[in-house]
């Protein structure tokens, strides 16, 4: 799983990429952006420190503090369509992959602690 969640985080990251430049350029956006920008490209990061996390707690935790970004990601997304900064079909797409991305870590995450008191 962790390869599945290493592209789709991947991905996702260079959606929000896209995004931001769209709301800085077309939207003239500069703090939502910011916002979305950080917490979506911090779930990949996170979950390529995971990779090579120096134990098993160290793995858990940086993949719990991956399921945050996330869980901020779609908190900011949640602002840009009720603001409407974002469209209901870019938002319902980018929502379809983040609560994706928010399901596999939680599998990951709950695997990781019940693999850790073993």
């Amino acid at each position: 799983m962790e390869s599945i969640l290493k592209n789709k985080s991947y991905d996702f990251a260079i959606r929000i990429i896209k995004l931001n430049q769209y709301l800085i350029n077309d939207k003239k956006e500069f703090v939502l952006s910011k916002q979305v920008l950080r917490s979506g490209t911090g779930i990949g990061a996170l979950v390529r420190e995971a990779e090579f996390g120096q134990s098993r707690a160290d793995f858990t935790s940086k993949m719990s503090i991956a399921l945050k970004e996330a869980n901020e990601t779609d908190y900011w997304l949640s602002l840009l369509k009720d603001s409407k900064y974002l469209k209901d079909k870019e938002y319902n797409s980018l929502k379809s992959d983040i609560d994706e991305l928010i399901k596999l870590l939680i599998t990951s995450v709950k695997t990781s602690k019940k693999n850790q008191t073993k």
